[in-house]
C-alpha cells in the first residue's frame, strides 16, 4: 500500500517493516528481560524464531497477545465479554471509549473484536508520553498502535494534530482498519467519564467536506468499558491527594510504568465491553447546528451513550449508598457483598504509600471512583 511519508513517524509498522523491528527488539536487553519474565524458562532464541514467523501485525497479535490475554484473564478476572450487537462486525469503526486502564482498555478490545467475529483487530491511539523507551515504541507499533504526539508548542501541536487526524481518516478509509481512541487525554481518575470536545475537533481536521461529514467518515462508535474492580484505584487516590497538596505536581519517573504493571496484573473481577450504535445517524440531526456547538453536542451524545451502556456491579451501588449515607440502592447488592467491598477497600488503602495520608479524603475518593459509573448510568437512563 502506498502510505504517505507524512505518516511514517506515527503509524504502525507495515508487514514488510516487521523483520527489522523484530531484530531491534531481540537485540534490546530490556526487551529480553521482559520476555524472561513473561515466558520463564523459554529461550529468547525460540521466542525470536516464533516472532519472525509472524508475517503480519495480526499474526503477531494472535500468536503472542491473544494467548497472553487469555491466561491473564484466567488469573486476574472472573470473566470478560463484549456485546457488539449494535454494530455490524463486517464494517470498520472508530471506537471511542471511556479510559480506565493504560494498557488493557485497548488490548482487551483487540481480543474481544476477534471473539465477537470481527475479521481484524483495530489500530490503537497511544500517547508518546508512554513511549520513552525505544523498544516500547517499536513494540507498540508492531502491535498496530499509532502515536499521539503530546507536550508540543502550540504551532507544532496544530501540525501534529492535523497529521494525526489525516492518518486516522486514511487508516479507516484506505487501509480499511478499525481504530480505538480514548474519549479524553489520560484516564478519568474518578471514573466520571466525559468526552473532551478537543478530541473530536482533532478528528475533524482530517477528511473532506463539512464537520459533520468528516466525523461521519470515521464511523464513531461509543464504547462502554466496565471493570468490576480497578487494580489502580489506590494509586489513583494517592495521586489525587498529591495533586491536591502539591502546588507544582509532576509525576515521578516510573509512575506510569508502575500503573501499567498494576493495571495489567491486578485483580479486575468481571469485565464487560458494550458498543452503542454508530453515531452517523445522530450526526445528521446536527446539520443546522452552529459549527461552534457541534463538538459539544457530539461529546455529550457520546457520554450519554457510554453511560447508558455501562454494566454496573454491586460495588458501584454500594459505593453510591455509602457516599450518600443511605440504602436507596440496597436492592442491587447483599449485605455480604457490602461487607466484602468494605474489606477490599481497607486492603487497598493499606497499599497507599504517602508521608501524610489523608484517610478521609482517600477513602471518599475511592468510593467516588466506584460510585460515579452508577451516578452516570442512572442519570443517562
Amino acid at each position: 500500500m502506498n502510505i504517505p511519508e507524512n505518516f511514517n513517524t506515527i503509524r504502525p509498522f507495515e508487514p514488510e517493516e516487521l523483520p527489522e523491528a523484530y531484530d531491534r527488539l531481540l537485540a534490546d536487553p530490556s526487551f529480553i528481560a521482559v520476555l524472561a519474565y513473561l515466558y520463564p524458562g523459554v529461550p529468547a532464541q525460540a521466542i525470536g524464531a516464533k516472532m519472525r514467523q509472524c508475517g503480519t501485525n495480526l499474526e503477531f497479535q494472535k500468536t503472542f497477545c491473544y494467548g497472553f490475554l487469555q491466561q491473564l484473564l484466567q488469573k486476574a478476572s472472573t470473566g470478560c465479554d463484549m456485546d457488539a450487537s449494535a454494530v455490524d462486525v463486517n464494517k470498520r469503526f472508530t471506537f471511542v471509549s471511556n479510559h480506565r486502564d493504560i494498557v488493557l482498555d485497548s488490548a482487551l478490545l483487540d481480543k474481544l473484536l476477534i471473539d465477537v467475529g470481527f475479521g481484524d483487530t483495530c489500530e490503537i491511539a497511544i500517547g508518546d508520553n508512554l513511549l520513552s523507551l525505544p523498544w516500547v515504541r517499536d513494540l507498540v507499533r508492531v502491535n498496530k498502535s499509532f502515536i499521539v504526539e503530546r507536550g508540543l508548542p502550540p504551532r507544532q501541536m496544530m501540525v501534529a494534530s492535523k497529521r494525526l487526524a489525516e492518518y486516522m481518516h486514511f487508516a479507516i478509509t484506505e487501509k480499511n482498519q478499525s481504530l480505538w481512541i480514548a474519549q479524553r487525554e489520560g484516564r478519568a481518575k474518578d471514573s466520571d467519564d466525559r468526552t473532551q470536545p478537543a478530541i473530536l475537533k482533532m478528528m475533524a481536521m482530517g477528511g473532506e467536506g463539512t464537520v459533520i461529514e468528516r466525523l461521519q467518515q470515521l464511523h464513531i462508535v461509543p464504547l462502554a468499558i466496565s471493570y468490576e474492580f480497578d487494580p489502580c484505584d489506590f494509586l489513583k487516590a494517592a495521586e489525587m491527594q498529591r495533586r491536591r497538596d502539591t502546588v507544582d505536581f509532576h509525576k515521578a519517573p516510573g509512575e506510569d510504568v508502575m500503573s501499567m504493571k498494576t493495571g495489567i496484573m491486578g485483580y479486575k473481577g468481571r469485565i464487560h465491553y458494550e458498543c452503542a450504535p454508530c453515531i452517523d445517524d445522530f450526526l445528521l440531526t446536527l446539520e443546522d447546528v452552529p459549527r461552534g456547538e457541534i463538538f459539544e453536542r457530539v461529546a455529550k451524545h457520546i457520554d450519554r451513550e457510554i453511560h447508558r451502556h455501562y454494566r454496573l456491579y454491586p460495588v458501584n451501588y454500594i459505593a453510591l449508598d455509602l457516599l450518600e449515607g443511605g440504602n436507596s440502592h440496597a436492592g442491587n447488592y447483599t449485605l455480604e457483598e457490602k461487607e466484602a467491598f468494605g474489606d477490599y477497600l481497607k486492603r487497598q488503602m493499606e497499599k497507599i504509600q504517602l508521608a501524610q495520608p489523608d484517610h478521609h479524603f482517600l477513602w471518599e475518593y475511592m468510593l467516588t471512583m466506584y460510585a460515579n459509573p452508577a451516578r452516570n448510568y442512572l442519570s443517562a437512563r
